[in-house]
């Protein structure tokens, strides 16, 4: 019988299989699935006629975790352990598997059985899915993209025998129509990312998650949970519009975010700008309960209005500092900083030996033809401060001390002088005594504490300095000055002094 079942069965290479699981499919951990499972109210797992849905599945852990809620509250109901295993698993739990490997491991955490209608299922289905499907599907390109994901065609348009990556509930227009039924949670961690065929060597990468979430408030249910990449925040690339939908829907009832995604998955996964997780209830309207965790494990909770600023400060504590900033209604300093390649030189622009004037790339100075310049040619006779374009730490993650420095490089160019896209022009003035003013404040722990507000990723531009009010360049400062004149408290100023480190050469130290 043994035989009969493997010869008549399609069994996959699990080898094969595990070699094309994507890299941005991270699985979860069985306690972050529970602390997320409790943002939910508890007497749902007491209702009956609730029914769930994991569009991601990959280990199956949201399943097996809301099985075992169920098992307990519905005991009452259903005394009769098979009659209450059998209608929960077989009326209530919904999954879609991410690859063919995923689906056989969420049956197998599920149902104990990589298939449902095996022997040692501990229900009997009279399909080998059950309620846990897994259908190939094929992207839909256009222009070498897809029209769904925007995976790159070039990546993903693959043999029968690897993994697309096109996920079934994101790659219809109709999502309800894949059980077709309605569902009242929507829970799980979706695939973060894949190639969208741009960028150098064609590896950038595109998010993904968001389709997700947009697909599952489709399906009108009436809880939608995910845990998904912060980088939302402040969006970026594919997220802006993701960013204000979300800050501005009012069903948005709880974030718990984890600055450092690490602190999150004990397996040190990491997610450039952190992760978090969130609850949507649809009978919900009004303020979000938004919860940091730090690295310790300890936890502030504010109510929060998610759209009181075009971005979203991920610091609770931050929020008052913030406002503080702008209380002056000064200028900010993204009017003054650069936008991307100030001068029109990409990084890897080479120096020239007869150039005439000089050029500060990442490897150092040298000096380059001024007739290359695309851009920023009223800048090259003045006195400019320059900022790096990439944070010095990984996208925003804390060092052990949970402290950041924010900027990797502040530093000033003489006239007659440019430099490539590694940097952004923060100021250029007439003077080297304004340029070193402009120097020492953004060496401050204030400035650099205001601009860590506004980041999700190891990329800043102008944007980044939204929080930072533009001062008087003909003095310089120091944190005591600015603490003063922003009126922090004693206990705002530790916070400061406490997350930001000084900055080598800035006064400090």
């Amino acid at each position: 019988m043994a035989g009969n079942l493997y010869n008549t069965m399609y069994n996959p290479d699990v080898l094969s299989c595990i070699a094309n699981l994507s890299n941005d499919e991270v699985f979860t951990p069985p306690e972050v699935a529970n602390a997320i499972l409790d943002l939910l109210p508890q007497e749902i797992f007491s209702d009956p006629s609730i029914t769930f849905l994991d569009p991601a599945c990959k280990s199956g852990v949201f399943l097996r975790e809301i099985a075992k809620r169920l098992l307990k509250g519905l005991e009452p109901l259903y005394p009769d352990l098979q009659e209450r295993t059998d209608h929960i698993f077989k009326e209530q739990l919904f999954g879609i598997a991410i690859t063919e490997l995923t689906s056989h491991l969420s049956r197998r955490s599920l149902y104990c059985s990589k298939t449902a209608n095996g022997n040692y299922s501990v229900v009997h289905f009279d399909t080998i899915d059950g309620n846990v499907r897994y259908k190939t599907i094929k992207h839909r390109w256009q222009n070498g993209k897809c029209v769904f994901c925007g995976a790159s065609q070039k990546e993903y348009d693959r043999s029968g025998d690897l993994e697309t990556h096109a996920y079934e509930f994101i790659h219809t227009i109709r999502p309800e129509e894949i059980f077709k039924m309605k569902f009242d949670v929507i829970i799980g961690n979706p695939p973060y990312q894949l190639s969208d065929g741009g960028g150098g060597a064609g590896k950038s990468a595109a998010p993904i998650y968001q389709y997700f979430v947009q697909q599952a408030k489709k399906m009108h249910p009436r809880f939608l949970s995910m845990i998904i990449p912060s980088r939302w925040f402040n969006g970026g690339k594919g997220l802006d519009d993701f960013r204000r939908e979300m800050l501005n829907d009012k069903h948005m009832s709880a974030i718990v975010d984890f600055a450092d995604s690490k602190d999150c998955f004990p397996s040190g996964v990491d997610i450039p700008g952190g992760i978090c997780y969130f609850l949507w209830d649809s009978h919900h309207d009004g303020t979000c309960t938004v919860t940091n965790v730090a690295k310790d494990g300890s936890t502030i909770t504010e109510e929060r209005v998610l759209n009181e600023f075009d971005t979203f400060i991920r610091q609770n504590r931050a929020v008052d500092i913030v406002k503080k900033a702008r209380a002056y209604n000064e200028k900010m300093m993204s009017e003054l900083v650069s936008s991307r390649k100030p001068f029109g030189l990409e990084s890897k622009q080479q120096f020239d030996s007869d150039g005439d004037i000089i050029l500060r790339n990442s490897s150092g100075l040298g000096k380059v033809r001024s007739s290359r310049l695309l851009s920023g040619i009223d800048l090259v006779d003045k006195w400019k401060v320059i900022v790096s374009k990439v944070s010095f730490e990984h996208a925003g993650v804390p060092d052990k001390e949970g402290k950041m420095r924010v900027l990797s490089v502040v530093q000033k160019l003489e006239p007659r002088s440019a430099c490539t896209e590694s940097y952004l022009v923060a100021g250029a003035f007439a003077t080297e005594e304004e340029a070193d003013n402009m120097i020492s404040y953004l060496n401050t722990k204030f400035a650099r504490f205001l601009i860590m507000q506004m980041l999700a990723s190891m990329n800043m531009s102008k944007s980044s300095y939204s929080f930072v009010p533009i001062q008087d360049w003909s003095k310089s400062w120091s944190d005591a000055e600015l603490y003063s004149k922003y009126k922090l408290s004693e206990e705002e100023i530790d916070f400061v002094e406490q997350i930001i480190r000084p900055m080598p050469n800035g006064g400090d130290e």
